[in-house]
């Protein structure tokens, strides 16, 4: 059995938890400097709550000593220090950000890192990408693939018709930093906001445009 940490209590960091323990192949830590964030998960088989403040960098090393990965559903501001840990341990490395220049620090720390670092492992970016690759492979050639994501509920009952599901930093994150995309076939760098399009779904009528 692997020893997994997972940094962050809330409703993401949770579910995580729970799902890795539930397979009975890993012994989870979940930690977060709330007590009232841990209560949730407190009482799930094979996770362990712990309290820790994870910008006390030597806490966090000795949590992460002997840790075969660690997964940081943390606030983006704070995930950079969790890799930064995880580099100095040794351990695996993944995390669920979104924000670009984390993104680039963890790419930089993997340059050296002992472990495998894994960033932006969420729904997008992460699955989407995924999703996006199979579809692609089923064709000798694609001249464009567009996806869109949007936590859109299936019962919209607010004015912008939208489910927070996760942090509302993150999203507030993703909407004001610039974005990485691939236009034709280059990395750019792209505004968030731009590229407003409206379409229509199951009867409804959604906005899309850029989020980092």
């Amino acid at each position: 059995m692997r020893d997994i940490v997972v940094v962050g209590g809330g409703k993401i960091g949770g579910v995580i938890a729970q799902m890795l323990a539930e397979t009975g192949d890993y012994a989870v830590t979940v930690i977060d400097r709330s007590a009232e964030a841990l209560r949730a998960v407190a009482n799930l088989a094979g996770v362990t709550p712990r309290v820790a403040d994870i910008t006390d960098a030597a806490d966090l090393d000795a949590i992460l000593a002997g840790a075969f990965a660690v997964l940081s559903a943390a606030p983006f501001h704070l995930t950079g220090k969790v890799a930064e840990a995880a580099a100095r341990v040794g351990c695996h490395y993944l995390d669920l950000t979104e924000d670009v220049a984390t993104t680039r620090k963890v790419k930089a720390l993997a340059e050296t890192a002992k472990g495998a670092f894994i960033p932006q492992c969420g729904l997008a970016p992460g699955f989407i990408s995924i999703a996006g690759a199979e579809l692609a492979r089923g064709f000798d050639s694609v001249e464009e693939l567009r996806l869109r994501v949007g936590a859109l509920p299936r019962y919209p009952s607010n004015s912008l018709g939208y489910n927070l599901t996760w942090s509302t930093e993150g999203v507030i994150n993703e909407y004001c930093e610039p974005c990485e995309a691939l236009v034709e076939g280059e990395l750019r760098e792209l505004p968030a906001l731009e590229g407003l399009e409206t379409f229509s779904l199951d009867g409804v009528t959604y906005e899309a445009f850029n989020t980092s």
